[in-house]
Protein backbone atom coordinates (compact mmCIF):
# COMPACT_ATOMS: atom_id res chain seq x y z
CA UNK A 1 0.00 0.00 0.00
CA UNK A 2 1.60 3.19 -0.57
CA UNK A 3 1.86 6.02 1.63
CA UNK A 4 -0.65 8.52 -0.07
CA UNK A 5 -2.96 5.85 0.42
CA UNK A 6 -2.19 5.12 4.22
CA UNK A 7 -2.41 8.83 4.69
CA UNK A 8 -5.95 9.20 3.33
CA UNK A 9 -7.26 6.01 4.64
CA UNK A 10 -9.90 8.23 6.67
CA UNK A 11 -11.21 10.05 3.19
CA UNK A 12 -10.40 13.41 4.29
CA UNK A 13 -9.61 16.04 1.84
CA UNK A 14 -6.23 17.72 3.35
CA UNK A 15 -3.72 20.47 2.02
CA UNK A 16 -1.65 18.89 -1.34
CA UNK A 17 1.41 19.19 1.10
CA UNK A 18 0.47 17.06 3.71
CA UNK A 19 -0.54 14.41 1.92
CA UNK A 20 2.91 12.77 1.45
CA UNK A 21 4.60 11.89 5.31
CA UNK A 22 2.68 11.29 8.18
CA UNK A 23 4.78 13.58 10.16
CA UNK A 24 3.67 16.66 7.80
CA UNK A 25 -0.14 15.21 8.04
CA UNK A 26 0.06 15.14 12.02
CA UNK A 27 1.56 18.59 11.98
CA UNK A 28 -1.12 19.94 9.01
CA UNK A 29 -4.12 18.22 11.46
CA UNK A 30 -3.02 19.51 15.10
CA UNK A 31 -1.08 22.64 14.30
CA UNK A 32 -1.00 24.15 10.97
CA UNK A 33 -2.66 27.89 10.85
CA UNK A 34 -4.01 27.39 14.50
CA UNK A 35 -3.77 30.94 16.13
CA UNK A 36 -0.82 31.25 17.85
CA UNK A 37 -1.24 33.31 21.25
CA UNK A 38 2.15 32.81 23.50
CA UNK A 39 5.24 34.71 23.06
CA UNK A 40 7.14 31.34 23.87
CA UNK A 41 5.83 29.33 20.96
CA UNK A 42 6.06 32.79 18.77
CA UNK A 43 9.73 32.64 18.97
CA UNK A 44 9.47 28.90 18.09
CA UNK A 45 7.68 29.43 14.96
CA UNK A 46 10.39 32.51 14.04
CA UNK A 47 13.60 30.11 14.57
CA UNK A 48 11.78 27.63 13.21
CA UNK A 49 10.95 29.28 9.50
CA UNK A 50 13.84 31.00 9.89
CA UNK A 51 16.23 28.08 10.09
CA UNK A 52 13.98 26.47 7.39
CA UNK A 53 15.34 28.85 4.57
CA UNK A 54 16.62 26.52 1.70
CA UNK A 55 15.27 23.42 2.83
CA UNK A 56 11.87 21.71 2.71
CA UNK A 57 9.54 21.91 6.14
CA UNK A 58 9.67 18.26 6.29
CA UNK A 59 13.56 18.54 6.59
CA UNK A 60 12.97 21.13 10.14
CA UNK A 61 10.13 18.59 11.43
CA UNK A 62 12.55 15.94 11.59
CA UNK A 63 14.71 18.21 13.76
CA UNK A 64 12.39 20.24 15.41
CA UNK A 65 13.26 18.06 19.35
CA UNK A 66 16.89 18.77 18.51
CA UNK A 67 15.97 22.59 18.52
CA UNK A 68 14.57 22.52 21.02
CA UNK A 69 17.20 20.88 23.52
CA UNK A 70 20.22 22.89 21.38
CA UNK A 71 17.40 26.64 22.20
CA UNK A 72 16.27 26.37 26.13
CA UNK A 73 13.69 25.27 24.68
CA UNK A 74 13.02 27.86 22.46
CA UNK A 75 13.11 30.22 25.61
CA UNK A 76 14.14 33.43 24.13
CA UNK A 77 15.56 35.20 27.00
CA UNK A 78 17.79 31.87 27.57
CA UNK A 79 18.59 32.18 23.79
CA UNK A 80 19.88 35.96 23.93
CA UNK A 81 22.59 35.20 26.43
CA UNK A 82 24.04 32.66 23.81
CA UNK A 83 27.73 33.75 23.69
CA UNK A 84 29.84 32.70 20.54
CA UNK A 85 31.23 29.96 21.88
CA UNK A 86 27.68 28.86 22.21
CA UNK A 87 27.74 29.27 18.16
CA UNK A 88 30.63 27.34 17.89
CA UNK A 89 28.77 23.94 19.84
CA UNK A 90 25.77 24.29 18.08
CA UNK A 91 28.03 23.92 14.39
CA UNK A 92 29.27 20.64 16.20
CA UNK A 93 25.16 19.84 16.78
CA UNK A 94 23.41 17.07 14.48
CA UNK A 95 20.22 17.56 15.54
CA UNK A 96 19.81 20.77 14.01
CA UNK A 97 20.86 22.47 10.82
CA UNK A 98 24.37 23.46 11.13
CA UNK A 99 24.35 26.58 9.50
CA UNK A 100 26.49 29.49 11.21
CA UNK A 101 24.30 32.27 9.74
CA UNK A 102 21.14 30.80 11.34
CA UNK A 103 22.19 29.95 14.13
CA UNK A 104 23.46 33.32 15.12
CA UNK A 105 20.40 34.64 13.21
CA UNK A 106 18.10 32.27 16.04
CA UNK A 107 20.43 34.80 19.22
CA UNK A 108 19.84 38.03 17.25
CA UNK A 109 16.11 37.53 16.68
CA UNK A 110 15.72 36.19 20.71
CA UNK A 111 17.14 39.84 21.27
CA UNK A 112 15.24 41.36 19.34
CA UNK A 113 12.08 39.38 19.80
CA UNK A 114 12.92 40.36 23.97
CA UNK A 115 13.20 44.32 22.74
CA UNK A 116 10.28 44.17 21.08
CA UNK A 117 8.10 42.47 23.74
CA UNK A 118 9.45 45.25 26.15
CA UNK A 119 8.32 47.87 24.32
CA UNK A 120 4.81 46.98 23.24
CA UNK A 121 3.87 44.77 26.39
CA UNK A 122 4.00 41.21 24.36
CA UNK A 123 5.07 39.91 20.91
CA UNK A 124 1.97 38.63 20.75
CA UNK A 125 -0.21 41.76 21.09
CA UNK A 126 1.94 43.16 18.70
CA UNK A 127 1.77 40.90 15.42
CA UNK A 128 -1.78 40.11 16.05
CA UNK A 129 -2.26 43.94 15.40
CA UNK A 130 -0.83 43.66 11.70
CA UNK A 131 -4.07 41.70 11.24
CA UNK A 132 -6.52 43.71 13.25
CA UNK A 133 -6.73 41.18 15.59
CA UNK A 134 -8.33 38.09 13.90
CA UNK A 135 -7.02 35.94 11.06
CA UNK A 136 -7.05 36.40 7.44
CA UNK A 137 -8.97 34.34 5.78
CA UNK A 138 -7.18 32.61 2.11
CA UNK A 139 -9.56 31.98 -0.95
CA UNK A 140 -7.11 29.57 -2.26
CA UNK A 141 -8.71 26.24 -3.79
CA UNK A 142 -5.81 24.83 -5.44
CA UNK A 143 -1.86 24.27 -5.10
CA UNK A 144 -1.80 27.02 -8.23
CA UNK A 145 -3.76 29.44 -6.33
CA UNK A 146 -0.81 29.55 -3.37
CA UNK A 147 0.81 32.90 -2.89
CA UNK A 148 4.48 33.06 -2.07
CA UNK A 149 4.02 36.11 -0.67
CA UNK A 150 1.43 39.41 0.19
CA UNK A 151 1.50 43.21 0.63
CA UNK A 152 0.97 42.69 4.09
CA UNK A 153 3.63 39.53 4.45
CA UNK A 154 5.69 42.73 2.90
CA UNK A 155 4.72 45.08 5.48
CA UNK A 156 5.45 42.50 8.17
CA UNK A 157 8.71 41.57 7.16
CA UNK A 158 9.72 45.25 6.51
CA UNK A 159 8.67 46.39 10.13
CA UNK A 160 10.65 43.16 11.81
CA UNK A 161 13.69 43.89 9.81
CA UNK A 162 13.62 47.25 10.96
CA UNK A 163 13.36 45.63 14.44
CA UNK A 164 16.93 43.91 14.01
CA UNK A 165 15.05 40.59 12.92
CA UNK A 166 17.07 38.81 10.69
CA UNK A 167 16.03 35.77 7.83
CA UNK A 168 12.62 37.13 7.80
CA UNK A 169 12.14 37.90 4.38
CA UNK A 170 8.75 38.27 2.88
CA UNK A 171 8.48 34.72 1.90
CA UNK A 172 9.91 33.40 5.18
CA UNK A 173 7.26 35.46 6.57
CA UNK A 174 4.48 34.58 4.83
CA UNK A 175 4.94 30.82 5.71
CA UNK A 176 5.34 31.91 9.22
CA UNK A 177 1.76 33.79 8.83
CA UNK A 178 0.36 30.68 7.76
CA UNK A 179 1.41 28.57 10.13
CA UNK A 180 0.97 30.81 13.22
CA UNK A 181 -2.68 31.04 12.38
CA UNK A 182 -2.58 35.07 11.18
CA UNK A 183 -3.86 33.56 7.78
CA UNK A 184 -6.29 30.64 7.86
CA UNK A 185 -4.28 29.16 4.52
CA UNK A 186 -5.85 25.60 4.50
CA UNK A 187 -7.19 25.12 1.18
CA UNK A 188 -10.89 25.47 0.64
CA UNK A 189 -12.03 22.11 1.12
CA UNK A 190 -9.48 21.04 2.97
CA UNK A 191 -11.43 19.77 5.83
CA UNK A 192 -9.25 21.40 8.74
CA UNK A 193 -9.96 24.75 7.10
CA UNK A 194 -13.57 24.89 8.70
CA UNK A 195 -11.95 24.03 12.24
CA UNK A 196 -9.32 26.52 12.14
CA UNK A 197 -11.72 29.24 11.13
CA UNK A 198 -14.00 28.57 14.64
CA UNK A 199 -11.46 29.44 16.36
CA UNK A 200 -11.21 33.17 15.04
CA UNK A 201 -14.61 34.51 17.27
CA UNK A 202 -16.12 35.21 14.16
Amino acid sequence: MSTAAVLNADKRKRCFWAQTDPLLRDYHDREWGVPIHDDRHWYEKLLLDGAQAGLSWLTILRKREGYRRAFAGFDPARVARFTPADADRLMGDAGIVRNRLKIQSAVTNARAFLALAKAEGSFDAWIWRFVGGRPVRGASRTRADILARTPLSDALSRELKARGFTFVGSTIVYAFMQASGLVNDHLIGCFRRAEVQRLDGR
